[in-house]
């Protein structure tokens, strides 16, 4: 595909305005610099990558650090962005003061279900004007056994139906931002089998829950990556839900693949990474009745998440613009269609 300057000049936010939001995912530092021209250029959407996870945000009980995410806020009303919401309840990066009572010992259910209520409506209430949805629970499902709900604090304390409390609080303090239930690896069957089938029933007893979340952390070698898509597309459309691509990137490694020798992707790599984009936008726009919102988890391959993961000391090239913030063959490829 060749660079011309009708390509360049294109806008990601604009060549998709008819179809969903374009987002990404953002720090404080990412509002300075070459990452702050792209995201006014080409997103109209923004998720904060953790400053509103609890423990960053609610670190201690009775204080929040509401700063970071103040300054992108801001910064999201001053240029008519709005915010994915992320996120309320996760196994992960949750204080331990939550789940512990005055004397230290592990809180009852009533106490926890309290705190949690608390700071749902505490940051919905600061939000409110700029976030239009919610990831209220974050990757609840088991996907290493054979069970259904994965072992948590949340869980254990207050009972299985802690998925159901959380979406019913998130709704009464939400102002009607939409609610979605999100996680990673839930387009693959084996997970999209126990996804379909918890949702089915949460629904079913009334939880308020208005989409799904695909995660979409892929790689450049998956074969079935189309098809389980589009399966999982109309599965959860079947349920009545919308759907939103939360956490796009497409890594050059496949996830076992434990290779150190790289300082750059190949030329091989960049050409089926640009291809992986092509395919999975162009099943974006015909879904684009289901499908509101596609978030990039990232700005340029300068910094990513996948740096250091799976492998420790390797770096990963999974976004749309290289680590000098240029536009990679992969963002002309899904500017024309």
């Amino acid at each position: 595909m060749s660079e011309n300057f009708g390509v360049k000049s294109l806008s990601l936010k604009e060549v998709y305005r008819d179809y969903f939001k374009i987002g990404a995912a953002v720090t404080v530092m990412d509002l300075e610099g070459v990452h702050r021209d792209i995201l006014l250029k080409h997103f109209n959407s923004l998720t904060l990558e953790n400053a509103m996870k609890f423990e960053n945000i609610h670190p201690e009980e009775g204080r929040y650090n509401f700063e970071p995410v103040d300054k992108i806020k801001n910064f999201a009303i001053e240029n008519n962005m709005g915010i994915r919401g992320h996120t309320f309840v996760w196994h992960n990066q949750t204080p331990e003061w939550v789940f512990l009572d005055r004397e230290g010992n592990e809180a009852p259910r009533e106490l926890v279900v309290e705190r949690l209520k608390e700071h749902i409506k505490t940051v919905c209430d600061r939000y409110a004007d700029v976030v239009y949805c919610w990831d209220v629970v974050n990757e609840a499902i088991e996907d290493k056994t054979e069970k259904l709900l994965r072992e948590s604090k949340w869980r254990r304390i207050i009972g299985d139906d802690y998925i159901k409390i959380a979406f019913e609080i998130a709704k009464e303090y939400a102002r009607g931002a939409k609610l979605f239930y999100n996680d990673y690896n839930n387009e693959k069957p084996y997970k999209l089998e126990k996804t379909y089938k918890i949702l089915k029933e949460l629904l079913e007893v009334g939880t308020p829950i208005d989409g799904i979340g695909i995660q979409a952390h892929w790689n450049i070698w998956d074969e079935d990556l189309i098809s389980n898509l589009k399966k999982a597309i109309e599965t959860y459309a079947s349920l009545g839900l919308e759907v939103h691509i939360t956490e796009l990137d497409i890594s050059v490694f496949k996830f076992e693949d434990r290779r150190m020798d790289l300082k750059e992707p190949t030329d091989e790599m960049l050409e089926l990474q640009a291809k992986t984009y092509e395919d999975v936008f162009k099943v974006f726009r015909e879904y684009k009745d289901i499908i509101t919102s596609v978030t990039l988890w990232g700005i340029s391959d300068r910094h990513t998440w996948k740096d250091n993961f799976p492998v420790v000391g390797r770096k990963d090239w999974p976004l749309l613009f290289d680590i000098n913030g240029k536009p990679k063959k992969a963002l002309y490829r899904i500017l024309q269609f």
